[in-house]
């Protein structure tokens, strides 16, 4: 049980049947109040989540329990970790503070969790697709009572997917279908793109708003008095409308409420209660502020406070750890200035990132050079083909995309890049398993869908100065469609900026010598198997290890030396072992016909859930005990041989 402690109104909601049952309109307020304040004492404390999202849309979430009958009334949050307020209010308020830890609370909706998270939205701009297949599915089987509610914002409007869930959705006009775009101006970043100066310039006039509420009050319900009702209302909006341009909404064919503001949770209350029996597709536009009730989040940078890790509520000091003097690099922070480096030595060179300019550091590229880097907004496919329309006039785009984003992107990779052979780099961050985000946000397929896609170079870095080397390779002429793929967190060298210089393509390395097996690794585990083999050598046990660099092209020529060498071997990825590295090696094996034993180390042929790296590693048994544990079973030694074995050596 939790330690938090509940305000005397919260505390009283278990469940969103509280909050309707338990009070009225005019406790909203107060409930608004203690959840933000719950909020905020967890998440203080904890650190390790979100925040600004969450706190953005307290009164919305107040209200929308309120209001519907949830979870009956299908409810969706796009995207997910504006969900924390939910959360609380659907029977996780007691394990709230397990909140992204190892068996704890999800940091985003998963219906394995809830009845309440109706769809698992960890990546973004999904929700209105989604809602509209639920909608269209309950109104087939003849439950027309069925609520549909999908809550977009946090920048989530300005992928395609979105455009494209509303295209559809405006034509189902026989639907319960409710998009609540939340409006604050923000995705991590600042939000970008025509649509964010659209939305931030469009204002209804308050005396058209006002006059079409009194219109909706004087009706009342639509269901009460059906279609002449409906007819009525329709021509008494046109005629306050007048002449007045329809906005983007009304365009496709939603009926457009708004815009309200999204911090009077009694206002939205009363919205909410006259449009929600209002047949067909509607949008309410809420304006909302990141980090609202907050006043540290509210007047500070929103990206640091999106998720701040442990800060004092009080004084809003955000706790920092202190590295230590010289500690190694993240590995983005070396990809934000090499890219610099290499784009002052080289004209051609352009940085591209969907909505992550801060969390690659594309940021330090587009602050020195604004005129060659690009926030393209939360439109990953748009990315990798609008790369590919810069690589066509012969300009070198850096695509830089967390790898379980570069997911939405496949078909661009293949038919907009790789089929032309363009020299687009992709350089996927937060590769391998990224620890609390979890499954939604793991990287954990990239090494096996890239090395499928013909003309393409995939490739993972050891450390910082392989990073380096291969992110200059990757410039130089006719290297065609190249993949660079690196972890989430730190590297392990102090001195880490190191003069570039050229990897042969599908070159490996011998990084020890060793006589008993073979470990074979690809990119950041290497330092595991590092490790590992240094604890083996002092058991008496004699492991080589090499370095493969690529995964396609494979380096054949050492594959032939391991096999004629070894019978036991080896494989480590921090990626699927379905189709990566390992299956890479062992298909060279059988077609070159060699006989060993392989053993394959990786993700398993599962999702892995929530936890530090460190924790997850373990469980998928590849961290540096993994390693040392499987070589001892392969050799099949004890450990009094092993003894043994050292004591002759």
């Amino acid at each position: 049980m939790s330690d938090y402690k509940a305000g005397p109104l919260l505390s009283q909601i278990n469940f969103p049947k509280d909050l309707r049952e338990k009070f009225v309109l005019d406790d909203l307020p107060q409930v608004s109040s203690e959840l933000r304040e719950y909020i905020i004492d967890v998440i203080s404390d904890i650190g390790n989540s979100h925040f600004g999202a969450s706190l953005g849309v307290v009164e919305l979430t107040v209200a929308i329990h309120y209001v519907f009958n949830t979870p009956k009334d299908q409810l969706i949050w796009d995207v997910g970790h504006q969900a924390y307020g939910h959360k609380i209010l659907t029977g996780r308020r007691s394990h709230f503070h397990t909140n992204r830890l190892k068996g704890g609370v999800s940091g985003f909706p998963k219906r394995s969790e809830s009845e309440y998270d109706t769809f698992g939205v960890g990546h973004s701009s999904t929700s209105v697709s989604a809602i509209l297949g639920m909608a269209l599915a309950n109104k087939y089987k003849g439950d027309k009572e069925i609520q549909h509610i999908a809550v977009i914002g946090d920048g989530a409007m300005t992928a395609g997917m979105a455009f494209e869930g509303l295209n559809h959705a405006g034509f189902e006009k026989d639907t319960n279908l409710l998009v609540i775009l939340n409006d604050n101006g923000m995705s991590i970043d600042p939000s970008v793109g025509g649509l964010r100066s659209y939305s931030k310039d469009f204002k209804r006039s308050k005396s058209f708003q006002g006059t079409k509420d009194e219109v909706w009050k004087v009706l009342g319900k639509l269901s009460k008095y059906g279609a002449d009702a409906q007819s009525i209302a329709s021509k008494l909006s046109n005629l306050i409308k007048g002449g007045a341009e329809s906005n983007l909404f009304e365009s496709l064919n939603f009926k457009y409420y708004g815009p309200v503001d999204g911090h009077d949770v009694k206002r939205l209350t009363k919205v909410l209660m006259e449009i929600k029996d209002v047949p067909g597709p509607k949008i309410l536009h809420c304006i909302t502020r990141k980090g609202a009730g907050y006043k540290y989040a509210e007047e500070g940078d929103p990206t640091q406070w999106h998720a701040p890790g442990i800060f004092n509520k009080e004084t809003g000091e955000i706790v920092k750890v202190i590295p230590t003097s010289n500690e190694p690099p993240k590995y983005q922070k070396v990809f934000g200035h090499t890219i610099v480096e290499l784009a002052e030595r080289n004209d051609k060179i352009m940085g591209v990132t969907p909505a992550m300019p801060s969390g690659c550091s594309l940021n330090i590229m587009m602050k020195a050079m604004p005129n060659r880097a690009f926030d393209v907004g939360i439109a990953e496919q748009h990315a990798v083909t609008f790369s590919a329309g810069l690589a066509s006039q012969g300009l070198i785009p850096f695509c830089n995309i967390y790898s379980t984003f570069m997911q939405r992107s496949y078909d661009q990779v293949i038919h907009d890049v790789a089929l032309q052979n363009l020299n687009v780099v992709f350089c996927l961050d937060r590769a391998g398993l990224v620890g609390a985000d979890g499954a939604t946000h793991h990287g954990a397929y990239d090494l096996s869908y890239m090395r499928c896609v013909p003309n393409m170079t995939v490739s993972a870095p050891m450390n910082e100065e392989e990073l380096r080397n291969l992110m200059f390779t990757a410039q130089l002429p006719q290297k065609g469609p190249f993949s660079i793929r690196y972890p989430r967190g730190k590297g392990v060298l102090k001195d880490w900026k190191t003069p570039m210089k050229e990897i042969p393509i599908g070159r490996g390395r011998r990084l020890t010598n060793g006589e008993d097996l073979a470990i074979l690794s690809i990119g950041h585990p290497g330092n595991f198997a590092q490790k590992a083999i240094e604890k083996l050598k002092t058991k008496g046990v004699s492991v080589a290890h090499y370095d493969m660099r690529f995964v396609k092209p494979i380096d054949e020529l050492l594959l032939h030396e391991i096999f004629t060498k070894f019978d036991k071997v080896i494989t480590l990825e921090d990626g699927c072992i379905m189709g990566g590295f390992g299956s890479a090696v062992v298909e060279f094996m059988v077609d070159q016909k060699y006989k060993a034993d392989v053993v394959r180390l990786g993700i398993p042929d599962t999702y892995i859930q929530h936890g530090t790296q460190e924790e997850l590693w373990a469980d998928c048994g590849y961290d540096t005990e993994g390693i040392f544990n499987e070589v001892v079973k392969l050799l099949n030694i004890s450990e009094s041989s092993m003894m043994h074995k050292k004591n002759i050596s």
